[in-house]
């Protein structure tokens, strides 16, 4: 019974992951494609990806208050249960700031920040499949600094696409330069949540080894 309890833990992080990828790879396809008429289509689509997030955030807590005995201390399982779903939430609040600030087209940079976003979260994944051999995988310390490296070029990305923005902005409204100041901002916070999830593995890693 125990074993199947570890699977539980083991495969809801795997699901969150997963769940995290597939926004991320439709945030991408929402800029690359991008129309701001089909906004009522797309962000009821994109919450369904925050839905199951929460849902799976919850059937861990409620195991967490149930089990005695869980695989590692019972609050780090919980903090990484809760930054994962921070990930999917920032995804989705990326939609919700191009939304509220009306905007008509996506820039080139936001296309590519988004696949940087995929590159974080597909990252973050293989790092949470390899987690449950934690105490003896060779390759979980080399996939948490992966997605450190990620979260570093996006970083990057963020102050060129913001600073060239606002460079380039050739008198148009200040307030789109506001915008994208938010909207890069909030892409950028995508890919710091990825990276507080393999700070936390991390953190596991060390405690438990």
């Amino acid at each position: 019974m125990a074993n199947k309890k570890n699977d539980f833990y083991w495969n809801n992080y795997i699901s969150a992951a997963d769940t995290a990828c597939l926004a991320a790879d439709y945030l991408l396809e929402c800029l690359r494609e991008f129309n701001i008429g089909q906004m009522d289509e797309i962000l009821p689509k994109m919450h369904e990806f925050e839905h199951k997030g929460d849902s799976l955030r919850h059937e861990m807590t409620e195991m967490l208050a149930k089990s005695f005995v869980t695989p590692i201390d019972r609050e780090d399982m919980a903090e990484l249960c809760q930054r994962l779903d921070h990930v999917i939430d920032c995804i989705e609040e990326v939609l919700q700031v191009i939304y509220i600030n009306n905007v008509a087209s996506i820039t080139e940079e936001a296309i590519s920040f988004a696949e940087k976003i995929c590159s974080c979260t597909a990252k973050m994944k293989a790092m949470l499949t390899e987690l449950p051999h934690f105490r003896k995988s060779e390759q979980l310390h080399n996939l948490i600094i992966d997605v450190n490296a990620a979260e570093e070029e996006c970083d990057t990305l963020y102050l060129n696409a913001a600073y060239n923005y606002r460079k380039n902005w050739d008198g148009k409204n200040p307030l789109d330069v506001i915008a994208w100041r938010e909207i890069y901002s909030m892409l950028e916070e995508c890919a710091d949540a990825c990276e507080d999830v393999a700070d936390t593995v991390e953190a596991v890693v060390m405690k438990n080894t």
